[in-house]
C-alpha cells in the first residue's frame, strides 16, 4: 500500500526513482580541557581543519560544470567567505585560549551563539541562513574529528536517477549529487528558502524539504515519487499511480521545451495585456541567472548581506560598488534596491548597540524603524543608492512601513541627502522613484494614503500573510495555517492593487506568491500587472500569463471578491485557477 509523506515543495516537477537513504556519521562533540602548554597546538589543529574545509570547497567549485547556473558558484563563494570571516576563523581561537577547551567544543559554542542570532530574525529567508552556518561548521567539525565528509561515498556512482533521502544537504552536496545524475531530493529538515533548496530549484531538480523522519519511514531501494507540485513524497506507488506520474512527468518535460522558447518573448495575455516579470536577487552574481531567465529586470535586490557577518557596517563606497556592479550587468534594465531589512539584534556591532534587548524581534526595532532611529547607519545607504541612480534606472524600496509618518521621515531624509549630494557636486537622478513594501496589515489598510506619497508599492506577501494570520511559516508546528488564499489576505492584496490604480501608481508583488503558478491567474484577475520572483520561475509564470485572458479573469475575480466570505469561496478559487 502506498505511503504518502507531506513536506514543502521546492521546485515544480516530478521525479521517479529508487530511494537512496543517505546516512551520515553523527558528530559526537565532547568538551575536554586543554593544558595551557598545549593551547597553541590546539589552535594550530583548528586552523588546519579550517584550511582543509576551504580546500574541499575549492575542489567542489572546480567540479561545477561551465553550463551550471551562476548561483551555484555564488553559494560556494559565500561559504568560502564565511570560512574567512572572523566569527568562524578567529572567535573559536579566542574561546580556546580563554576557556582552555578543545577546538571542537569552542567551535560548537560559537556556532550556537551565531545560530541564536539567526533564529531571532523575523525574515524567514534570512532566518534560514542559519543552515549555512551549520553546513560550514559541520565541515570544520568533521575535519577536526577526522570523520567522513560524506557517507557511502563508495556507492556514489550508483546514484543516477535515484531519489536521495537525507537529513539535510548543503549546496556543496547538491552540486556533487547533481553531477552524479540524482533525479530528486527528499530532506527531513530545511526550508524552501535554504541555499540547498534554492539550488535544487535553480538546476530544476524536484525536491521536497521538511519531511520529518523520512529516513525512518522510507526504505532503501523502494520506488519513490517526488511530487513537488503537491508537496508530497509517494512511497511504493501502485502501477496505476506510477503510470499517472510518468505521464505527468513526460508532459512536464515537453513543457520545459516550450518554456525555453519564451525566453526572448514578452509576457502578454491573449487579450493584449502586458505584464512585467522581474526577479529577486541578493548578490551581483545572481544577475546572470536573472538574465538567463528572460526577466525584465530586478524587482527586489536584498542588501542585507552587505551588512552581515562583520563587526562594522559597510561604508558608502563599498555599497555603491556593489550596486553599480548590478547596474552595469543589467545594462539598462530596471533595478529596485530594498534598503536594509535587518533588526537591532543582528550581527553588526554598531547595529546591535541600538537595542540590546527585544521581547519579540519580529515586532521590534528592525528594517525602516531601525534605519530611522539610526541615521548614521541609514544615510550612507541612501547616498549610495542615489549615486547609483545616476548610472541607470534605479528605484529605492523601503521595507516594513507601518504608518505614514515613517514615509514622511524617509522622504525628508531622501530630499536632505539629495541636497547634500548636489552641494558636493555628486551626480544622482533627482527623479529616482521611492516606493514602499506593503507587508504590514496596517500599511495595506492605509494603502491609499501610502499611494499618495510614494512612487510605487510592492506587496511583500511573505510577511503580509504571516502578520495577518499571526503565524510563522517557518515553524513546523503552525505553518499549515500559512494560507495565501485566506479571505483576509485576499482583501488586503486587493486593497493595495486598487489603491495603486486609483492614484496611478505601479503596484508589484515580490513575495513567494508572485512566483507560484497556482496563484498567477488569481493575481492577474485581481489587477496585478508586475510580478517579481526567483529567476528560475520567470519562464513558468510567463507561460501561464501568455495563456490567459485578462478581461475574463477580471470578471471571475470580481465575482470571487463579492462572495469572499461565502461558503463556496474554495470552489470559486479553484474555478478561477482553471480560467485562461
Amino acid at each position: 500500500m502506498p505511503l504518502v509523506l507531506q513536506g514543502s515543495g521546492v521546485s515544480n516537477g516530478i521525479a521517479i526513482g529508487k530511494a537512496y537513504i543517505l546516512e551520515r556519521d553523527q558528530l559526537d562533540i565532547a568538551e575536554y580541557a586543554i593544558p595551557p602548554e598545549r593551547l597553541d597546538e590546539e589552535i594550530i589543529r583548528f586552523r588546519a581543519a579550517v584550511a582543509t574545509a576551504r580546500e574541499e570547497l575549492h575542489a567542489t567549485r572546480a567540479q561545477i560544470p561551465a553550463s551550471a547556473p551562476a548561483e551555484i558558484a555564488a553559494f560556494i563563494e559565500t561559504y568560502l567567505l564565511m570560512l574567512d570571516d572572523h566569527t568562524l576563523s578567529s572567535v573559536p581561537e579566542e574561546i580556546i585560549r580563554k576557556q582552555g577547551c578543545n577546538a571542537e567544543w569552542a567551535l560548537k559554542m560559537q556556532r550556537d551563539a551565531l545560530v541564536r542570532v539567526f533564529d531571532e530574525m523575523d525574515d524567514p529567508y534570512l532566518r534560514t541562513r542559519r543552515d549555512d552556518v551549520d553546513h560550514v561548521v559541520r565541515g570544520i567539525q568533521r575535519n577536526l574529528l577526522q570523520a567522513n565528509v560524506r557517507a557511502d561515498t563508495s556507492h556514489i556512482a550508483s546514484l543516477h536517477n535515484r531519489i536521495l533521502v537525507a537529513d539535510d544537504l548543503s549546496p556543496a552536496d547538491v552540486v556533487l549529487f547533481h553531477n552524479k545524475g540524482i533525479a530528486g531530493f527528499v530532506m527531513e529538515s530545511g526550508g524552501p528558502t535554504s541555499h540547498a533548496a534554492i539550488l535544487a530549484r535553480s538546476v530544476g531538480i524536484p525536491a521536497i524539504v521538511g519531511v520529518h523522519h523520512a529516513r525512518a519511514y522510507l526504505r532503501h531501494d523502494e520506488n519513490l515519487v517526488v511530487d513537488s507540485y503537491h508537496y508530497i513524497v509517494v512511497a511504493d506507488p501502485d502501477d496505476y499511480a506510477l503510470r499517472c506520474y510518468e505521464r505527468r512527468r513526460a508532459e512536464r518535460e515537453k513543457r520545459k521545451g516550450e518554456l525555453r522558447k519564451l525566453r526572448g518573448l514578452p509576457a502578454v495575455t491573449c487579450d493584449g495585456v502586458t505584464v512585467s516579470l522581474q526577479g529577486n536577487i541578493e548578490l551581483p552574481e545572481d544577475v546572470a541567472a536573472l538574465q538567463e531567465s528572460g526577466a525584465d529586470g530586478v524587482g527586489l535586490y536584498r542588501t542585507e548581506f552587505l551588512f552581515m557577518n562583520r563587526t562594522t557596517p559597510p561604508h558608502e563606497e563599498e555599497q555603491l560598488e556593489a550596486y553599480l556592479e548590478v547596474v552595469k550587468q543589467l545594462d539598462g534594465a530596471p533595478l529596485t534596491i530594498r534598503t536594509l531589512d535587518l533588526g537591532a539584534d543582528k550581527q553588526v556591532e554598531s547595529i546591535s548597540s541600538a537595542s540590546r534587548s527585544a521581547c519579540n524581534p519580529a515586532l521590534g526595532l528592525r528594517a525602516i524603524r531601525l534605519c530611522l532611529k539610526d541615521p548614521v547607519l541609514f544615510i550612507p545607504q541612501l547616498r549610495a543608492v542615489l549615486r547609483a541612480s545616476a548610472h541607470g534606472p534605479v528605484r529605492m524600496m523601503i521595507p516594513m512601513l507601518s504608518n505614514i509618518h515613517e514615509v514622511i521621515q524617509v522622504l525628508h531624509l531622501v530630499k536632505e541627502t539629495q541636497n547634500n549630494l548636489a552641494k558636493e557636486g555628486i551626480n544622482f537622478d533627482p527623479q529616482m522613484p521611492v516606493g514602499g513594501m506593503i507587508e504590514v496589515p496596517a500599511a495595506a489598510l492605509s494603502a491609499e494614503l501610502f499611494a499618495k506619497h510614494l512612487d510605487f508599492l510592492s506587496l511583500g506577501t511573505n510577511d503580509l500573510i504571516q502578520y495577518t494570520l499571526a503565524i510563522d511559516r517557518v515553524d513546523d508546528e503552525v505553518n499549515y495555517l500559512y494560507d495565501p488564499l485566506n479571505p483576509a489576505v485576499l482583501r488586503l492584496i486587493k486593497m493595495v492593487i486598487d489603491a495603486g490604480q486609483r492614484f496611478n501608481k505601479p503596484v508589484a508583488m515580490c513575495g513567494e506568491m508572485a512566483g507560484d503558478p497556482h496563484y498567477t491567474r488569481l493575481l492577474l484577475g485581481l489587477g496585478l500587472r508586475s510580478f517579481s520572483m526567483h529567476p528560475s520561475m520567470v519562464p513558468e509564470i510567463k507561460y501561464v500569463i501568455n495563456q490567459c485572458n485578462a478581461e475574463k479573469l477580471d470578471r471571475h475575480a470580481q465575482q470571487l471578491m463579492r462572495y469572499i466570505q461565502h461558503d463556496s469561496l474554495d470552489s470559486l478559487i479553484d474555478a478561477l485557477t482553471q480560467v485562461n
